[in-house]
């Protein structure tokens, strides 16, 4: 599920889910990004063992990482929304930092 949720956000920078999966997929995303930084076919292949399509890997190291070089981190961000309207869950919005 975490694996899907990483590649959607990477496909459309930008996905809605629930607060608690967001700060999960937040973290496996920030590595996919440094993965994307690093270049290195050895970092091409870790990230196509995390993300679930090869296109969402190429779109990883030829756009994202090249506007997250000079960044540390801090890659995302969490903007909350309010309750579901079915369960009551809490919302959330995790994009990609412009």
């Amino acid at each position: 599920m975490y694996r899907n949720l990483v590649t959607e956000l990477i496909r459309h920078e930008r996905i809605v889910t629930t607060e608690a999966k967001a700060k999960e997929v937040r973290g496996i995303a920030e590595k996919a990004i440094s993965l994307g930084k690093g270049g290195s076919l050895h970092c091409r292949r870790r990230a196509l063992a995390m993300l679930t399509d090869k296109k969402v890997v190429e779109k990883l190291f030829n756009d994202i990482a090249k506007r997250y070089v000079d960044r540390p981190g801090g890659c995302t961000r969490i903007l909350k929304l309010g309750p579901r309207h079915g369960d009551g869950a809490p919302m959330a919005i995790l994009e990609l930092v412009k």
